[in-house]
């Protein structure tokens, strides 16, 4: 039950704060580009060049066939994004509190909400960019559908997630270092294990339990479900049950450690 109190107080500390984590937001999103020409479009043009370079490389140079009578940039663009946000906020989550290390030793200020400040700016971001899909799934002449509308639901699910590793990642990089290179390595692994620029359908059958253990391959997938495949998140209960299984552990996991190591932060730093 102490466990549960604590992570109630934790969550209550979030929604009080919200006006200041809107706050922070906005000042971190100008921050970020703070001195360059373009300022905060610089936010949006990497992830698309990204993306245009990937499409050149295997569309054009390997000539990628569509997946599943798919064009191939709309397969690709349903797993590049959701990626992006997810890789742009643990990393970005991971450093907050080492680079906002002067609010630390104020005893009124909830430093648990630098990670979210960062999740929140990544989030804007990825609006964006939802709103990018609809338009290019417009332009290829595919009408908007019902299904379509989930996406907001894996959305929220990712943030759940994010948010877990985050507390506990942010955490523990300030007395131990090295956690910020383990992270940007996992990442990477991770990336070529989520099912981003291949199908689930080229892998033998044999290895398929294994990839699904990655939580990345349900929110993923379930872009693709919501803007393709058409299949409602339900539909796979089993791997609904087993991604909020493995998030909730995380996400309280994430809390309860972040509370236990934050009355040490400002010795250390």
């Amino acid at each position: 039950m102490t466990y549960l109190h604590q992570f109630y107080n934790f969550l209550h500390d979030m929604i009080k704060s919200r006006g200041l984590i809107l706050t922070l937001t906005k000042k971190d999103l100008q921050a970020r580009y703070l001195g360059s020409y373009l300022g905060i479009f610089w936010a949006f043009i990497q992830p698309t060049i990204s993306v245009l370079i990937f499409w050149f490389v295997f569309e054009v140079g390997f000539k990628s066939v569509p997946v599943d009578n798919f064009p191939f940039i709309l397969w690709l663009l349903l797993g590049m994004l959701p990626w992006f946000f997810i890789s742009d906020s643990i990393s970005s989550a991971t450093n907050s509190i080492m680079e906002n290390s002067y609010l630390v030793k104020k005893v009124v200020f909830r430093v648990s909400i630098l990670p979210s400040v960062k999740i929140l700016s990544a989030l804007l971001i990825h609006f964006f960019f939802i709103g990018f899909l609809f338009v290019m799934f417009f332009i290829y002449g595919y009408p908007l559908s019902i299904y379509n509308l989930q996406i907001f639901y894996y959305l929220f699910a990712s943030i759940v997630l994010i948010l877990g590793i985050s507390w506990l990642t942010s955490s523990l990089i300030i007395f131990l270092r090295d956690i910020g290179q383990f992270v940007a390595m996992l990442l990477q692994f991770v990336f070529w294990l989520t099912p981003i620029f291949w199908s689930i359908k080229t892998i033998p059958i044999k290895y398929h339990k294994i990839l699904f253990l990655n939580p990345f391959y349900y929110i993923v997938e379930g872009y693709r479900n919501s803007f393709i495949y058409h299949k409602w998140f339900w539909e796979d209960i089993n791997m609904t049950i087993y991604y909020w299984g493995v998030t909730l552990i995380v996400f309280i996991i994430g809390a309860v450690v972040f509370r236990k190591l934050r009355p040490h932060f400002a010795d250390v730093l």
